[in-house]
């Protein structure tokens, strides 16, 4: 049998004690996995959603804990539409109602006269008419979850609202949920004379630099322009708790599952202790026991991780399958399952170096007399 035959079989000497540890490297794995897709899935949708139609950038309240939690008072679109080098100007108010089973379902409000800027393309029927009209635009997923069409009504705080026409704009959560006149989003939200962010179309050859910077030097204490998703994270500490949570879940995984293996593999060279004794005796050298012991670790965590992305992968499907298709948009990315295989990696080193230090300075003489 070769070495490396020899590494890879020999972690499943003991089946039951192997699985266990497989089992536990994997759960940590798969919550990596999942939360990095999720996370990648949440980041893409917020980037389109501040990439909206033709705006160019977007303005939100400073210092925010999450983006639906920015408030701004609607009088700032006059502000920002008199800056120079701003062609027009939106103020728009996202919230989230509670629809049947989905407590948030995406509600945007926005002045049908500057539709333009939210990048809708209704597939079917017509847009809200005006401010007054009891009506919506229903986003297509939306539409398919809900199973409703044009002409349909949607009850939204106690109030029945018209269905004229069924739009798309290729942004999961705002296809996911309705778009309203600006007035009656308002008024559902008990949020008169307030909005969540504006949309800023500038005019042509105008520099966004020195236009974001002149808005944030006047109003920098209200208000903070983004124009990617980099900028929106400096100021969006939700975005920077998921990121956080991320890595500590990794580094979590990589203190449990390297106790795991720990206790693994010093059992595996208890058990086999005569066994290293008889290969020292035959003229294996230390080095050679070590990576010996360190390879085995090391297959038994990287089987692990593949075993805990297959988990994570079937964990989305099955919160997908739950009622959150039209709310989490995963994205299943190279970058995601490479961490996790680091993760295993990561586990399989540092939780197999001690057994196999401790196998490899083993005396031969007292090997061979152990029982």
């Amino acid at each position: 049998m070769s070495f490396i035959s020899l590494i890879v079989k020999n972690p499943f000497r003991n089946k039951t004690r192997s699985i266990l540890a497989i089992i536990g490297i994997a759960i940590g794995i798969a919550t990596i996995v999942a939360l990095g897709i999720v996370t990648d899935g949440l980041k893409s949708s917020t980037e389109d959603t501040l990439k909206a139609g033709g705006s160019d950038f977007t303005v939100m309240e400073s210092n925010i804990s999450d983006m639906l939690f920015s408030s701004i008072d609607e009088d700032y679109v006059d502000k920002i539409m008199e800056t120079d080098g701003v062609e027009d100007a939106v103020g728009v108010l996202t919230a989230v109602q509670p629809i049947g089973d989905n407590p948030y379902f995406i509600i945007i409000g926005i002045d049908p006269a500057k539709l333009y800027l939210s990048e809708m393309e209704i597939t079917s029927g017509s847009a809200f008419s005006s401010e007054d009209a009891k009506e919506l635009v229903m986003g297509k997923v939306a539409a398919e979850n809900l199973n409703k069409t044009v002409g349909d009504s949607l009850t939204l705080n106690n109030t029945d609202y018209k269905i004229v026409g069924i739009y798309q704009t290729g942004n999961l959560q705002q296809d996911g949920g309705v778009f309203m006149s600006l007035d009656n989003a308002q008024e559902i939200q008990g949020e008169e004379g307030k909005v969540t962010m504006i949309y800023v179309k500038i005019e042509k050859d105008a520099n966004v630099e020195q236009i974001t910077q002149s808005i944030e030097d006047k109003y920098g204490n209200d208000l903070t322009t983004v124009a990617s998703l980099e900028d929106l994270q400096s100021v969006d500490q939700g975005l920077n708790v998921i990121d956080t949570a991320s890595w500590a879940i990794s580094l979590l995984a990589i203190v449990i599952g390297g106790v795991g293996v720990i206790n693994t593999m010093i059992m595996s060279v208890y058990e086999r202790t005569r066994e290293i004794g008889v290969l020292k005796a035959v003229g294996w050298k230390n080095r050679r026991i070590l990576s010996m012991i360190l390879g085995e670790s090391v297959v038994l965590t990287l089987f692990a991780g593949v075993v805990g992305i297959v988990m994570g992968v079937v964990a989305i499907q099955v919160i997908l399958a739950m009622g959150m298709s039209g709310i989490i948009e995963p994205i299943y990315s190279l970058d995601v399952f490479l961490r996790g295989f680091l993760v295993a990696l990561i586990v399989g080193l540092v939780g197999g170096f001690y057994p196999a230090y401790r196998a490899s300075n083993l005396p031969p003489t007292e090997a061979l007399r152990y029982e």
